[in-house]
């Protein structure tokens, strides 16, 4: 009981921190390798590409704001390009995580199993060509969960002033839930746990896994930093997994 109490006491920052640990582990780092590129490659290239283009698109949005909120301008500025950040960094997180999916799967099933002693059936590269269609069948499960969501948030950026100082938070807090979801879905989807019943499992430490989608949004803002993001997000979320959901949760 005392090892439970303490397990359930790690917040998500735990969980974030042990990834970076997890990801040199001995017997991952190969599987560490084809996220790894397919993030460095993709958001990389996007992160360049944007920032060259930062210095146009900020004063087109802030020419839509009404000049009775210029007074505004040093608080809309900064908001501004955190928001273009964050859109631009999540979407082509998604995409890479679209196109890596399969192996981050992969990468949290060895994980799961060096973390337990207790290997999953199926596991391995034979086992990932076989689920390729469900796995991809619940990227597009996640995405039409994502969507409608965002566009909704994107609709208040339409709002002059308060769109512009209110989106950027919600957005925030949004892409740190989005996260947690998506990073933490690996493990679930490895034990065939569907999609509404892992979301719904994840409510149970909203703050935990809210604490851990905002430290992997905050880094995928970080130039260098964003380039490894995703293999250590799923190691985090796979360390999560094992201790908080395993459980009750895995097949066995």
């Amino acid at each position: 009981m005392p090892a439970e109490n303490s397990v359930s006491s790690f917040n998500g920052l735990h969980y974030f921190a042990r990834g970076w640990n997890l990801v040199h582990m001995r017997g991952i780092r190969r599987y560490v390798i084809v996220p790894l590129l397919v993030n460095v490659l993709l958001l990389g290239g996007a992160f360049y590409w944007l920032f060259r283009r930062l210095g146009e698109w900020i004063p087109q949005l802030l020419s839509h704001v009404p000049d009775w909120l210029q007074w505004l301008s040093y608080l809309i500025w900064p908001l501004s390009v955190i928001s273009i950040v964050l859109v631009f960094g999540y979407f082509f997180s998604t995409l890479a995580n679209l196109i890596a999916a399969p192996f981050c799967g992969l990468l949290a099933e060895q994980l799961e199993g060096q973390l337990t002693g207790r290997p999953l059936p199926d596991s391995g590269w034979m086992g990932l060509l076989k689920d390729l269609p469900r796995i991809m069948k619940r990227e597009l499960q996640k995405l039409g969960y994502y969507l409608p969501r965002a566009l909704g948030l994107l609709l208040l950026y339409f709002i002059p002033g308060f769109g512009q100082i209110v989106a950027p938070v919600l957005w925030f807090l949004f892409s740190a839930w989005m996260l947690s979801v998506q990073y933490c879905d690996y493990p679930f989807d490895n034990h065939k746990v569907s999609f509404p019943h892992m979301r719904t499992a994840l409510r149970r430490h909203k703050v935990a896994n809210m604490q851990f989608g905002a430290m992997v949004s905050l880094f995928t803002m970080i130039p260098i930093l964003n380039l490894v993001i995703m293999p250590v997000a799923v190691c985090g979320a796979t360390a999560m997994w094992v201790d908080r959901y395993r459980a009750d949760l895995a097949r066995h």
